[in-house]
């Protein structure tokens, strides 16, 4: 079985059987996505993440389709009901549907009208009936079927009951069902009404109150939009195809003759539809749209997430950070380079002018006595007044003011891991230091939120969950591991998503360091309780020690690999810490010297990268960004304006921008560019810097229309979130660097846009 698993998911990923195999075996030993995708080249022949975790994920839905099929021969074989025949056909099915539609006549049911017509011994009727020979009588042969004491008073109610059992035969039928599926996902039509009475209540789900659109066509937001405001009670949602063009599909499937009995099975095939089939099918639709829809919506949060984690950090420095506040006053926080809370404070700027100016000077004082690096404005309510009084200032050593997105430090005030750092501490206390620790290292900050609270998802409260927390938790990891994590300096929550540890080794880890102080050197790791051989493996080359007693212990070369270098070093007669400083001695290396049976050429090529450049942040440098200075809320945007801003979130329909009004314009997908834009994600990221045009501004919504595009007419107006029809795009889509499509989904290949 286990070879079938591999053959399959090397065909299905195009992919070599042994690059399946070997992670496949890695995953099965314990080894995570990050590590075989950085440490283990030779055995995958270099498969990325994407690669990687995509084979997990189908192996696991391989084995979960082995587990089903057991549990059906196992029923089957106990039911005594089990051919050789029937046997070979669920060996055979390759899908969780397929092998449904076959244990679909033999699953035990409730009690239908067919059971009841078996039970009055109508099977033979509808056998004959379904042979559909001319010369049949169907009143003929039904009137032998009469029998009052069996229920059967008449010959219409014999005829009924054959017909009953063809309908269910008809709703069993493997090939039937198949070709249903395709039908429905290629001509089934979503359709939404307004729930009478609920005009008014759901007034936000106007634009679907008589709304209908192809199954095939219908984009990922529309499909969860529809069916939110189905569960809100505001909508009714159905999805059905043509129903004669339905009907046509069964019959040319079970009519076979002109004559009597045909008449019978058309009229069964007709009721099989109406009462079983099309239900079956609108369900199955329904749930494999929603498939679809929450695979979309997990992607594009995870690319906005991915973006937000990998944005580039300020660094250490030292840090005032503000979390304003208009009647309540700004509560201020100095931090150190490492982060630590040396100092807090209220300034009420916005009360008097006297408070201004006590406030200013406050902030002065502050700056020179902490030696402040950097200044950090939360962007919430009165963030551009706070940012404005302290460009105002006549800061020392042109201290950079930088406004950050605030999202989710609510959040993080208060939880459970902020209110153990600080337990004396007010909320907003607590938030100002998380603004300010963003700035620092956005990643460090952000991995102790959830990420659904940070505020860059499509519908993530309506998508299946689990499959979301998967994806985000591969996203948090990959990118924790990508940058690497100082162990001396890490929160439990950051090493807790390196790969190998996990939460209770990451508190074993800040416990030991507290006892005994900093690591010096990858080997004191070992001596951490409970972190094993296994751990250490999958861990070590994460882990950063700056300034350790081995200079490669700061770099992400593997502690496997350090007799590698120390042969490279030993081989030009210098040292570690001059190999890695010394450009001209490392083009001197002659890789294929040092190739053995577990570093090959792509970890030794690996290796010499790291050695040039070791340790380095692979995230983009920072520069500071600045919002407009003529608009601060609003009431002060005109359609016609150019403004900076920072895209804060991606969606399928368009790109979401903070121009620093309080309130996020749109930017919809058909103004992102001056060409056609079918993915909003091929040409905008979440925290990019963007240029954009006010296009129309609804107050009494709040909502705020923008454009890119360089020349945006002057006439455009305003573009509707939901819902839009597309175009269709000549633009193949590309798969590079994104998931899957949906495994084990009966409509993938028809619903494929």
């Amino acid at each position: 079985m286990k070879e079938k698993r591999i053959a399959k998911i090397a065909e299905e990923l195009e992919l070599k059987p042994q690059q399946v195999l070997a992670t496949a075996a890695l995953l099965d030993e314990g080894a995570t996505v990050p590590f075989v995708a950085r440490y283990r080249k030779e055995a995958t022949d270099s498969l990325d993440e994407v690669a990687i975790a995509t084979i997990r994920d189908r192996l696991h839905q391989l084995r979960e389709l082995d587990k089903r099929r057991e549990a059906i021969l196992k029923s089957l074989h106990e039911r005594e009901v089990l051919t050789d025949e029937l046997k070979d056909k669920i060996l055979a099915a390759e899908t969780l549907t397929i092998l449904e539609d076959i244990y679909l006549p033999y699953r035990p049911k409730r009690r239908t009208r067919a059971t009841v017509a078996r039970e009055q011994g109508l099977e033979p009727l509808a056998l004959k009936l379904f042979a559909q020979e001319q010369t049949t009588d169907p009143p003929g042969e039904a009137k032998a079927f009469v029998e009052p004491e069996k229920g059967v008073q008449t010959i219409e109610d014999a005829l009924a009951g054959a017909r009953d059992i063809i309908a269910e035969w008809v709703n069993e039928d493997q090939v039937a069902r198949a070709k249903m599926r395709a039908f429905y996902a290629e001509k089934g039509i979503f359709q939404t009404r307004v729930v009478p009475g609920k005009e008014t209540e759901g007034n936000k789900y106007r634009d679907y109150f008589d709304w209908q659109e192809p199954v095939s066509k219908a984009p990922s937001h529309r499909i969860l939009a529809m069916r939110r405001g189905e569960k809100e009670g505001v909508l009714t949602l159905r999805v059905h195809p043509p129903e004669a063009e339905a009907l046509n599909l069964l019959e040319t499937l079970f009519v076979k003759e002109d004559g009597a009995a045909a008449q019978q099975v058309i009229i069964a095939v007709q009721d099989s539809y109406k009462r079983l089939l099309s239900q079956a099918m609108e369900t199955e639709i329904r749930k494999a749209t929603k498939e679809r829809a929450d695979a979309e919506a997990i992607r594009v949060f995870a690319d906005n997430l991915r973006q937000l984690l990998l944005a580039p950090p300020l660094g250490r420095k030292n840090v005032l950070a503000i979390d304003p506040g208009l009647r309540t006053g700004c509560k201020v926080v100095c931090l150190d380079r490492q982060g630590k809370l040396l100092n807090t404070d209220t300034i009420y700027p916005f009360t008097s002018e006297k408070s201004k100016l006590e406030s200013v000077a406050i902030l002065g004082r502050l700056c020179e006595r902490y030696q402040v690096e950097a200044i950090a404005v939360g962007n919430g309510t009165g963030g551009r007044e706070t940012e404005a009084l302290v460009r105002g200032m006549d800061l020392p050593g042109n201290i950079p003011v930088v406004m950050v997105n605030e999202s989710g430090a609510s959040v993080y005030s208060a939880s459970k891991v902020a209110r153990e750092e600080f337990p004396d501490l007010d909320v907003s206390v607590r938030g100002a230091v998380s603004i300010g620790r963003r700035l620092v290292d956005p990643l460090a900050e952000l991995v102790k939120i959830d990420p659904k609270s940070i505020g860059v998802g499509q519908y993530q409260h309506d998508v299946d969950q689990q499959a979301l927390k998967s994806t985000l938790d591969d996203v948090v990891s990959s990118c924790v591991n990508g940058v690497g994590v100082e162990v001396n300096t890490a929160s439990e929550q950051l090493l807790t998503y390196v790969s190998g540890l996990g939460p209770q080794l990451a508190k074993s880890i800040i416990k030991y360091r507290n006892e005994h102080g900093p690591f010096l050197s990858r080997e004191d790791l070992k001596a951490v309780p409970r972190l094993g051989p296994k751990a250490f493996e999958q861990a070590a080359g994460f882990l950063r020690i700056r300034d350790g007693r081995n200079p490669l212990d700061a770099t992400a070369v593997h502690p496997e690999s350090y007799q590698v270098v120390e042969a490279m070093a030993s081989d030009l007669g210098c040292s570690i810490m001059e190999l890695l400083s010394d450009e001209e001695l490392r083009h001197r290396i002659d890789l294929s010297k040092y190739v053995t049976e577990t570093a090959g050429i792509p970890t030794l090529t690996d290796i010499l990268a790291e050695l040039a450049k070791p340790g380095r942040d692979p995230r983009q440098r920072f520069e500071v960004f600045t919002f407009s200075g003529e608009v601060q809320k609003i009431d002060d945007l005109r359609p016609g304006m150019r403004l900076p801003g920072i895209i804060t979130n991606v969606t399928a329909f368009g790109a979401f921008v903070d121009v620093g009004v309080h309130q996020d314009g749109l930017v919809h997908v058909s103004q992102l560019a001056d060409r056609f834009v079918k993915d909003p994600s091929d040409v905008v990221k979440a925290q990019q810097q963007v240029t954009v045009t006010v296009l129309e501004v609804d107050l009494e919504r709040k909502r705020i229309s923008l454009s890119m595009k360089t020349n945006p007419a002057k006439s455009a107006k305003g573009v509707k979130e939901e819902p839009r029809r597309e175009r269709k795009s000549k633009v193949k889509r590309t798969k590079q660097g994104r998931g899957p499509e949906p495994f084990n989904n009966p409509f993938a290949d028809a619903l494929k846009k």
